[in-house]
């Protein structure tokens, strides 16, 4: 039969079903395909909080979202072209999130009694059946009745048969895309090479639901999207966590420091726990710690013996954190400490994301406690961004907290990988002995950047005392004296104050460098922000952006270019807090935008925030 193949230049899917179906593997393999075939992409994983909510429930739903497009794109869409529902509870909690005339492809088999019961439809109510979907196309396939067909050979149990429908539905939108199937054949060889029967089903009902596409007289249609238009260059799909333990090997290397993770599982943050656990080769060490006390109390004596200490966690971890941090900073010590936010307080939204821990980061510890803060703003921005951390860490010796979130963690983009001999070398100094005609080691002595040495144990004449009382200017002996106490805090907050002089100067990411509105953006709303300001500049307001990435201290000019701009806009996933500080730091009566769903900020929100602060004129 003949079928007419349509060019898209956009996008958007969402894959959605209950925490066993799947989902998420799903959308990783054709994102993975998406990438092999060099075409812009951006995703957005949806996780349930429960590890195994009541199947069939609205809380079990999982869902990822991904964007590709033959352009370049920044995030993974504010409304989706196509719908996967594997049941009902699916259909529910996503439909409100696809385009009109979208199309919605449905697992028949998850709309029966039980499953609608449990989507807490009406009694006797179907969807498929009472004319709520007439503004949609929709698909509908019994998924589980076809792959329990194509596997009938095999000699598994129903149950282990039907966790084979994701591959079903993934082989017939490989189908419907027009892709071949290859990238997710190998990774099924990889991954059950040695389980024959795991290994069989999957392949077959993937190709049966490819098979299934080609040979239903039904669908007249493939799609198709072309390569996008980007920078040449070798490129793979990366998600944010990944990119923090590659950042932290390069610079562990980039260094001479052996890396060191003390680390306690928590979510979103434990990925990196468990992908750095994988590279023993590069002389990275992990160690799972009983919990998030210990994990940090590791990390620092890591660095007090030379190495490049590391410890990861999310807001609750931080907390916790909080003192063994503070111990950090009395000590002018090397550590990164890494914050994944989500959404809080106390246990709060932990799948979802949030950028709420940033007045924990500036001011969350006992007594005058400062330390830099470094912002990743994309997944693949993760990367440099850790990298600048450590950077900052080991050259000033002052800990560092690196800010990501759920959204960043576990959403994925093309990244165009540096070279190792591209990376900056990390320069790192040790004193190893006594100077000529120093009479004693002054460990609190200080050199033009106002940082101490770093002198690791075992060096003759560089014993000293360590430890969380307050330190004597120079000698670091224990000290109760009010003068020297005043003079180490104004002294500490200087040296932060002083990476100032070491980083480089705020650029706008986009527009004039005067006019009407600055959006002035941190972290995760990047790509939000940028979307949203391109298409207010195209239509030709005077609207620009600014991206963060040294929120403290902050680069030297950005005071200069606040004050270049009528209004400042600052949006954030919390209730305001990095507005907070720019109010404070420059006294700019900047405006908000906030959202706290657990759900990134769109561009559609953005651009109608604009235009209703330019009021609706040119």
């Amino acid at each position: 039969m003949a079928r007419k193949q349509e060019v898209l230049q956009d996008v958007v899917i969402k894959f959605a079903g209950d925490s066993g179906d799947g989902m998420q593997l799903t959308g990783t393999q054709f994102s993975n395909n998406t990438a092999l075939l060099g075409i812009d992409l951006a995703t957005f994983p949806d996780f349930p909080a429960e590890i195994r909510a009541p199947q069939g429930s609205l809380p079990g739903v999982s869902g990822y979202q991904l964007r590709f497009s033959s352009d370049r794109i920044f995030t993974p869409g504010d409304a989706c072209d196509v719908l996967v529902a594997m049941n009902a509870a699916a259909l529910k909690v996503n439909l409100t999130a696809l385009k009109k005339g979208g199309k919605i492809i449905v697992n028949t088999d998850g709309f029966d009694a039980k499953n609608l019961r449990l989507a807490n439809y009406p009694e006797g109510e179907n969807p498929l059946e009472n004319g709520s979907l007439d503004n949609y196309e929709v698909i509908k396939m019994d998924v589980t009745k076809m792959t329990r067909e194509a596997l009938k050979d095999i000699t598994m149990g129903m149950k282990e048969k039907d966790r084979a429908k994701n591959m079903f539905v993934l082989g017939f939108l490989y189908w419907m895309y027009n892709r071949d199937m290859d990238s997710t054949v190998n990774f099924l060889k990889e991954k059950f090479g040695k389980k024959d029967e795991i290994l069989n089903s999957n392949i077959k009902a993937l190709q049966a639901g490819y098979n299934y596409g080609d040979t239903t007289e039904t669908f007249t249609t493939t799609y198709k999207v072309e390569k996008a238009k980007m920078e040449p260059g070798t490129y793979r799909s990366i998600m944010g966590n990944q990119a923090v333990a590659y950042g932290l090997i390069a610079a562990s290397k980039k260094s001479g420091l052996p890396l060191f993770l003390g680390s306690y599982p928590i979510t979103p943050a434990s990925d990196i726990l468990h992908d750095l656990s994988k590279y023993k080769n590069f002389g990275v060490r992990t160690f799972q710690a009983e919990d998030e006390i210990a994990a940090v109390a590791s990390a620092i004596g890591a660095s007090y013996g030379g190495a490049l200490g590391v410890t990861t966690s999310s807001g609750p971890g931080i907390a916790l954190k909080g003192e063994a941090m503070g111990l950090a900073v009395m000590l002018e010590i090397p550590l990164v400490i890494v914050n994944i936010q989500r959404g809080g307080p106390s246990t709060g939204l932990p799948t979802k994301t949030e950028q709420s821990d940033l007045m924990q980061a500036y001011y969350g510890r006992n007594g005058e406690c400062p330390m830099p803060v470094i912002a990743a703003s994309t997944p693949a921005d993760c990367f440099d961004a850790v990298f600048e951390a450590v950077r900052i860490s080991v050259q000033h010796m002052t800990p560092v907290i690196f800010l990501s979130d759920g959204y960043i963690a576990n959403g994925a983009e093309p990244w165009k990988f540096p070279q190792t001999k591209d990376l900056p070398e990390i320069k790192v100094s040790f004193k190893k002995g006594l100077d000529e005609g120093e009479g004693k080691f002054m460990p609190y002595k200080r050199d033009e950047k106002l940082v101490r040495p770093w002198a690791v144990p075992g060096a003759a004449g560089l014993e000293h005392r360590i430890g969380g009382i307050e330190k004597q200017e120079g000698t670091g002996n224990v000290s109760y004296d009010p003068e020297n106490h005043q003079y180490m805090v104004k002294i500490r907050q200087a040296k932060v104050d002083k990476i100032a002089d070491y980083i480089p100067e705020q650029k706008l990411d986009s527009g004039p460098a005067k006019g009407k509105i600055l959006v002035l953006g941190w972290g995760s709303t990047y790509g939000a922000i940028k979307s949203a300001v391109a298409e207010m500049q195209g239509r030709g307001y005077a609207v620009s952006h600014a991206h963060l990435r040294y929120i403290r201290p902050f680069p030297k000019n950005l005071g200069d270019i606040l004050k270049n701009f009528e209004t400042v806009l600052v949006p954030e996933i919390n209730n305001g807090q990095l507005i907070r500080i720019i109010r404070d730091v420059y006294f700019v009566d900047a405006k908000g935008y906030n959202k706290i769903m657990g759900v990134p900020i769109t561009k559609t929100e953005l651009v109608m925030k604009l235009e209703e602060m330019l009021g609706g004129k040119n």
